[in-house]
């Protein structure tokens, strides 16, 4: 893949750290699979892909995955051959599993990851990564919720400890503090609160489902891709126009 005008602005350097690079992806959703699309346009060598669902209608809204020819189709099948379109050079790994706390060890112990991203909906699954990550010391991004959020401008990149005004944020902050994890976790949150709406279960059994908007679920996936990224790319070291050069000493 030509990753020309990505070298520009981070230097030959930066996309070998890439191609050598692998990341776990947890939850191909609405985030997950935006994350996704953005590793593998820059160049990652390595992505595994893990997600239990099929893509269904109402999915149609948010989720790259969802076209009227993908409904029916594994989520992680439907996105692993979008991402080589983009790459061919690109590794990637379907895992088809529900992520459990049963399970999560053995995909943190798969491979050496440069980062691990957090897109998953249900919360002990949520909870037991975080806190397997923080363990082994694993870089980990979460993605704190978008549903029922209408304001893409208001996520942010932070850590779990300085999140403010984000409901799942200070659910998850409580539990992890009860097993003696106090930081260490970088996420993309929201100051915004959710709105409150009115919902059906689409089947009998199902939890109701959320609102949600492409325009802020596609955003939070961009950041979360953007913070997995930065201590491969190192933007900050690269110099900017306007910045006041100091002389080399003699």
């Amino acid at each position: 893949m030509d990753t020309s005008r990505l070298e520009i602005l981070a230097g030959k350097e930066a996309i070998e750290r890439l191609k050598k690079s692998a990341f776990l992806i947890c939850g191909i959703g609405g985030v997950g699979g935006w994350a996704a699309e953005a590793l593998a346009r820059c160049g990652v060598g390595h992505l595994t892909l893990v997600d239990f669902d099929c893509v269904n209608p109402s999915n149609a809204n948010r989720q790259i995955v969802a076209l009227e020819s993908t409904f029916g189709k594994p989520k992680v099948h439907v996105l692993a051959d979008r991402l080589k379109e983009i790459n061919p050079q690109i590794d990637v790994d379907c895992k088809k599993i529900r992520i459990t706390p049963q399970n999560i060890p053995e995909l943190l112990a798969s491979r050496s990851w440069n980062g691990v991203l957090d897109a998953i909906d249900e919360r002990d699954a949520k909870l037991a990564l975080l806190a397997e990550c923080v363990r082994h010391n694993m870089f980990v991004v979460s993605s704190l919720g978008a549903a029922n959020m209408t304001q893409p401008n208001r996520l942010e990149v932070t850590t779990l400890a300085k999140t403010a005004g984000n409901p799942l944020a200070r659910i998850i902050r409580k539990n992890l503090r009860r097993i003696g994890i106090e930081d260490g976790i970088t996420c993309v949150s929201s100051s915004e609160l959710p709105l409150l709406c009115d919902s059906e279960p689409e089947t009998p059994g199902e939890r109701r489902p959320m609102g949600a908007i492409v325009t802020v679920t596609a955003t939070a996936g961009f950041l979360c891709a953007d913070a997995l990224m930065q201590p491969l790319l190192r933007f900050s070291e690269r110099p900017r126009r306007g910045e006041t050069q100091c002389a080399p000493e003699h």
